[in-house]
């Protein structure tokens, strides 16, 4: 089975402009990802998407595959599927590689890529029980509920499911999921997903994969203990650094 990686990586962001490029430690933390990505034993090949000639030449700096790409891509699932379709070789699994996780784990990448030896899975995505009432209650810590084989039924911002009934601590009544955003598609589902519209749910939640849940896409959800922290505000640059 051959495996492209693909890392999108945006110079702009609202809430920390330039973040691929700051550097931890002496490297960037784009190099950071593709270094962490590429201990992989199932990725075929790692690509950079990106919408900067910044970010072009610090990766081409040490090496790494990087492309540009159209800077109006809405989501990195689009500027995922820019990239499949521009690449002259074939994959059969594409994986959406975060590039805000300088601590990128590769075994985590391998758990989530093992789901495709099942040749009905679609799309696959990731989900911890490690989570706190505080993160239940947080609309910026995603909930997931599956199905008895680990389908998605909904991803959202709020509990669920609802515990407002529940006699006794909610912790104890269901084990919550608490979804880790991490992808990976069939290259010709990836393509499809692309072409879809934004749908009312997507709207409301303002969460991307109910497009495809709406569309009756089916996202297997693999659960995993290993978790690695984010960088999504100048706040969290020194917890990274404490960990290096």
């Amino acid at each position: 089975m051959r495996i492209l990686g693909i890392i999108p990586a945006r110079y702009g962001s609202s809430r920390f402009p330039g973040k691929p490029l700051i550097d931890l430690k002496g490297k960037t933390m784009i190099q950071r990802v593709v270094e962490g990505a590429a201990k992989s034993s199932l990725l075929t090949d790692l690509i950079v998407a990106t919408d900067d000639q910044r970010i072009v030449e610090a990766v081409e700096s040490f090496g790494g595959k990087v492309q540009m790409t159209d800077s109006k891509h809405p989501t990195g699932t689009d500027r995922c599927a820019e990239i499949v379709r521009s690449l002259a070789d074939n994959y059969d699994v594409v994986i959406n590689i975060q590039g805000d996780e300088p601590l990128v784990d590769a075994r985590q990448l391998d758990q989530l890529l093992q789901a495709f030896t099942n040749p009905e899975v679609q799309i696959a995505t990731l989900a911890s029980r490690k989570i706190e009432m505080e993160d239940i209650l947080n609309p910026n810590r995603i909930k997931v509920i599956v199905d008895k084989n680990q389908n998605a039924l909904y991803f959202s911002r709020s509990p669920i499911p609802n515990f407002a009934n529940a006699k006794g601590e909610p912790l104890e009544i269901y084990p919550f999921l608490r979804h880790i955003g991490l992808y990976a598609y069939r290259s010709e589902v990836l393509l499809q997903l692309s072409e879809l519209e934004e749908t009312h749910l997507e709207k409301i939640e303002s969460l991307e994969q109910l497009r495809w849940l709406y569309n009756g896409y089916k996202i297997q959800v693999v659960e995993t203990e290993i978790e690695t922290p984010n960088i999504d505000t100048p706040e969290d640059v020194e917890k990274v650094l404490n960990l290096l």
